[in-house]
């Protein structure tokens, strides 16, 4: 067994320093998540309603759209990584990926048809799609290591605080103005100016550049990729399965007893919690190991799912939520920190990669959730419970990170 040197006084308070402070600009990545989830959750929180009621769609074509617009963002996460770490660049793809989703909201602006929305919705997930990976490996190039899950925790809580704010304030713009085809309008232009707000805040931040791979074609981009990545993505992938969408949950809290406006709150807690629990959660990961807060995570969706097969009360369905809020900050952030371990040069591939397989995975995971809860809701939770426990095994087995000091 090797044995550290012993550090002195003052390289022990560099590294609690390091660890105590967060890159400034992981705020301003933070600021510009917030600006553009504050805007497009003030859209998507009215935009099913809207889409059917006011245009005139029907559900199964919402439905179809909104599978599209899911597969649209999963779509381009490889290529925006690819092409992210072929140049080095990581701003220049991020805030083109934010300006895309932005200039989509425009067509909201000049247009409430069925086609234009529908147009919107793919657009718009599109930039969602190639903004992902290259912001996520820059996040990654500026949070040190000693605090980088921290880093990816506050980034996931300032993202979260605009999906609580953006319903809140449509709820306030709707409940003061009334449901109206005008207020769905201005409601649709107060959005886009926080969006604008974020690109051009973006814009200001410094690039800070990769290693670039300037020949490398994608076969080579992927051949590249560390062993330890490609072993993470197994049980991700296996754990993708488990993880259909929250609307089974909320339809859960629904049978239970909850009405439509009590959902609501449920959903807000549901994201208060995670944007308390996301920093904490980071911080614990930086101390205890990355591998095990990702573990961590698929046990408690393992416990949630059981949990909720034999859920029968309001209180029941409150602890839930809460219980969900914090294994999302962990999902949703720290499996992002643990690639930037696994993967050093190459991240915002390993970034998109990962975004694409386990995308590409939630959708069959859905399906069979329906099928399931069309015969019994237990089923659907129960096989959730299930490939969680699987893909705990399939990562001890495979030990992603073994090859790392920790």
């Amino acid at each position: 067994m090797s044995l550290r040197p012993a550090e002195s006084p003052a390289t022990e308070a560099n590294a609690r320093t390091r660890r105590a402070k967060l890159h400034p600009d992981v705020l301003k990545l933070g600021l510009v998540s917030f600006l553009t989830d504050l805007s497009s959750e003030m859209i998507f929180s009215v935009f099913a309603v809207f889409f059917t009621t006011v245009a005139g769609a029907s559900t199964a074509l919402l439905g179809l759209i909104e599978g599209l617009a899911d597969f649209s963002a999963s779509s381009l996460n490889y290529l925006a990584g690819w092409l992210s770490d072929r140049s080095g660049r990581r701003k220049w793809f991020a805030t083109a990926g934010y300006a895309f989703s932005t200039l989509a909201k425009l067509i909201l602006l000049v247009s409430s048809s069925i086609v234009g929305l529908s147009i919107f919705r793919v657009v718009e997930r599109l930039g969602k799609g190639f903004r992902g990976p290259p912001r996520d490996a820059w996040l990654s190039s500026i949070a040190a290591k000693e605090s980088r899950g921290y880093a990816f925790g506050v980034h996931k809580a300032l993202d979260k605080s605009g999906a609580v704010l953006g319903p809140l304030v449509a709820y306030a713009l709707l409940k003061s103005l009334g449901e109206s085809a005008s207020t769905y309008s201005l409601l649709f232009l107060v959005a886009f100016v926080p969006a604008v707000v974020a690109v051009v805040v973006l814009t200001r931040i410094p690039d800070q550049r990769g290693q670039p791979h300037a020949r490398e074609s994608v076969r080579q981009n992927w051949q590249q990729l560390s062993t330890p990545f490609k072993r993470f993505l197994l049980p991700a992938g296996v754990f993708a399965l488990a993880y259909f969408s929250l609307g089974f949950v909320l339809l859960k809290a629904h049978d239970v007893g909850f009405g439509m406006t009590d959902i609501v709150l449920l959903y807000a807690l549901f994201n208060v919690v995670c944007v308390v629990a996301a920093p904490l959660v980071g911080r614990l990961g930086d101390r205890v190991g990355r591998s095990r807060i990702v573990v961590l995570g698929y046990a408690l969706y393992a416990a949630l799912n059981l949990w909720l097969v034999v859920a029968d009360s309001r209180w029941e369905m409150v602890g839930i939520f809460c219980l969900y809020g914090v294994f999302y900050a962990i999902e949703e952030s720290q499996s992002k920190a643990f690639i930037a371990d696994l993967e050093p040069e190459r991240r915002a591939t390993a970034v998109g990669v990962y975004n694409f397989v386990t995308g590409s995975l939630y959708l069959p995971a859905s399906l069979m959730a329906g099928a399931l809860w069309a015969v019994a809701p237990g089923l659907a939770f129960g096989l959730g419970a299930a490939l969680s426990v699987v893909a705990m095994v399939v990562f001890m087995a495979v030990k992603p990170a073994a090859v790392l000091s920790r």
